[in-house]
C-alpha cells in the first residue's frame, strides 16, 4: 500500500494545507499518533529499568550492543541481543497479521493494538514487586513482553504506510524536518509540502511525551505502573480501531 501523496479533491482547503496526506488516512494518523506514544513510554521503561537497552528503537540497540562488545560497562551483550533477536519475532508476527489482514487498515491496526496491549499486560503483573534495574529471569520476559509488540506495531505501521507516522523511529522524520526547513532553501513551515513539518513536530512530541511520562513514572513509581499506562494507550488504540475496523470509506482499503 502505497502512501498518498494528494489529498482527495474535494477536501477542505485547510486540511489541505496542514494535515494532508494524514487527512486521506482517515483515523488512522491520531491512532498511530497515541501508538507514537506508548513506544516512547516502553523505550523509557527498557532504557531505565531494564539495563540500558532499547525494546523498539533498534537503532540505538544495535549501537548499545556495539558498545557493549567494546567493553563499555553497564551494558549487556545477552539483554541486546535479546531485544534484537524478540523484536524481529515482533516483525515478523507484524508482517503475518499484514499478509492476513491487510485486505482492511483499521482491522489490522485493531488486531495488532489487541495483541500489543495483552502483551503489555503480562509485562505489568511481570514488573510487579520487581527491583531496579530488573535483572535475572524477569528482566528477560520483560524484555520479551516488549520487544515483541513493538516489532509487530513496527511491521504493522510500515504496511499501513501512513506518511511521517512510523511509530518507533525518528531518524528519517527529523532528517525531513530538517532538509525541508526554509533556512536552507526548502519549502518551509508547517504548511508544506503537503503539511509535513506539523506532521514531522507531531510524531517528534509524541515519543518525546511518551518518553517523559515512562522515565517520569518509573523513577517517582515503578516500572509496572508505566507499563500499565502503556498498555492502558494499546487498548484505548485497539479500542478506537475496532470501532472503525469495519468502515468502507476509501481509506480503509487503499
Amino acid at each position: 500500500m502505497a502512501a498518498v501523496d494528494a489529498p482527495p479533491a474535494d477536501e477542505p482547503a485547510g486540511r489541505r494545507g496542514l494535515l494532508a496526506p494524514w487527512s486521506a488516512h482517515g483515523p488512522l494518523p491520531p491512532l498511530l499518533v497515541g501508538l507514537t506514544v506508548l513506544t516512547g513510554i516502553v523505550d523509557a521503561v527498557s532504557y531505565v529499568a531494564l539495563g540500558h537497552v532499547f525494546v523498539a528503537n533498534m537503532t540505538g540497540n544495535v549501537v548499545l550492543l556495539g558498545f557493549a562488545l567494546a567493553g563499555a560497562p553497564d551494558l549487556s551483550i545477552p539483554a541486546s541481543l535479546a531485544a534484537i533477536a524478540l523484536f524481529l519475532v515482533g516483525a515478523g508476527v507484524g508482517g503475518a497479521l499484514g499478509r492476513r489482514l491487510g485486505h482492511h487498515r483499521g482491522g489490522l491496526l485493531r488486531t495488532s493494538a489487541a495483541f500489543g496491549a495483552v502483551l503489555l499486560l503480562v509485562g505489568v503483573v511481570a514488573a510487579l514487586g520487581a527491583d531496579e534495574p530488573v535483572d535475572g529471569a524477569r528482566r528477560y520476559v520483560l524484555i520479551a513482553v516488549l520487544a515483541i509488540p513493538m516489532g509487530a506495531q513496527n511491521a504493522v505501521a510500515r504496511r499501513l504506510a501512513v506518511p511521517d507516522l512510523t511509530t518507533t523511529v525518528l531518524t528519517l522524520t527529523l532528517t525531513g524536518l530538517a532538509a525541508d526547513a526554509r533556512i536552507f532553501g526548502g519549502p518551509g513551515g508547517f504548511g508544506g509540502p503537503g503539511g509535513a513539518g506539523l506532521r514531522r513536530v507531531a510524531a517528534v512530541a509524541a515519543m518525546g511525551f511518551g518518553a517523559l511520562a515512562g522515565g517520569l513514572l518509573v523513577l517517582e513509581v515503578s516500572p509496572a505502573a508505566a507499563l500499565g499506562l502503556a498498555a492502558a494507550v494499546s487498548v484505548s488504540v485497539a479500542l478506537a480501531a475496532h470501532r472503525v475496523a469495519r468502515s468502507t470509506e476509501p481509506w480503509a482499503t487503499r
